[in-house]
């Protein structure tokens, strides 16, 4: 890390970020958390569930690739466009808490015009890329967006903020599926509902790590609300979420080869609550970064369904 390098407290130790980029880039990488890619494949994984989910419908074969790329370019640039907008509407609150108030806006280092004009450009490269789809993906995919804005200020007014990131984060199910179908239908829904069950899961996990201030600051969060009794919680949603992602295997006609993968995923889940620590801060992030791979066995076993249907 170079002597112009800022670290943030929840970014890993001499990210790729703080090592490789000038001092003049480096705050808007941070601020749209490449150094954290955590959050973008929470945001792609949904989409790629609908996508394959879609292929398997239609009988099986090799995925679009190139929707696959597509959405992980847009998966980038929106979730850096959403941490952007949290950023700029959470400045106060984030330099109050041990865990953000190294972040660009709070620190200084990007003032709140700044990151707009960032917002904007962000923006403007996700609309660039959802306008390579149908238009029925097309007006989906912009329905979304008033939950996008609306979600950095829920947790001022309710206690389940974590609700509203799942619906919003979990959107790409929908859009992934109408990208091969340009429709709706049950299966892509079941996801998109299992999917803000997950949402659930993984963010009162990641809550946790900010409980304390959180309390202090009058800041709301299920973490908060559920407290020492997180892990039954914890144990009620990642049930509810396999249910829901397999009910929807079942009306899509996928094969047992989809299902393992639901099964795979339980037993991870399982391993997520055992662990689980109210209080260890620390564990609370390892937790919640390892949804990357709850999400990728359940895409994985999607992908290989569609090739060996």
């Amino acid at each position: 890390m170079t002597e112009t390098s800022h670290h943030i407290a929840d970014a890993g130790r001499d990210n790729w970020v703080e090592r490789l980029l000038p001092s003049t880039v480096q705050p808007y990488a941070q601020l749209m958390r490449l150094d954290r890619p955590i959050g973008w494949w929470l945001l792609l994984l949904p989409c790629w569930w609908g996508l394959f989910l879609a292929q398997v419908s239609q009988g099986g074969g090799l995925p679009s690739l190139w929707f696959a790329l597509l959405f992980l370019v847009g998966a980038i640039a929106m979730r850096g466009a959403g941490c952007t907008l949290n950023d700029i509407v959470d400045r106060n609150y984030d330099g109050r808490v041990a865990r953000t108030k190294g972040r660009p806006i709070p620190s200084g280092r990007v003032s709140v015009k700044q990151a707009l004009i960032f917002l904007a450009a962000q923006a403007l490269l996700g609309l660039a890329i959802l306008l390579q789809f149908n238009s029925h993906t097309v007006v989906l995919a912009m329905t979304s967006l008033l939950i996008v804005a609306i979600y950095p200020f829920m947790k001022r007014i309710t206690n389940w903020p974590q609700l509203v990131l799942g619906l919003a984060f979990n959107w790409g199910v929908l859009v992934g599926w109408s990208a091969v179908h340009g429709s709706l239908s049950w299966p892509p829904v079941l996801v998109y509902l299992g999917g803000i069950f997950w949402t659930l899961a993984y963010d009162t996990i990641y809550a946790h790590q900010d409980r304390e201030d959180d309390v202090l600051i009058g800041v709301k969060s299920t973490a908060v609300h559920f407290g020492d009794n997180t892990r039954i919680w914890l144990g009620g949603f990642f049930i509810l979420a396999l249910i829901s992602i397999d009910a929807a295997l079942w009306l899509a006609d996928a094969s047992f080869i989809a299902h393992m993968g639901v099964g795979f995923a339980a037993l991870h889940a399982g391993w997520q609550i055992r662990k689980f620590e109210t209080h260890n801060s620390a564990l609370c992030l390892r937790l919640f970064k390892s949804n990357r791979d709850f999400g990728l066995i359940i895409a994985t076993l999607l992908f290989l369904d569609c090739l060996f249907p």
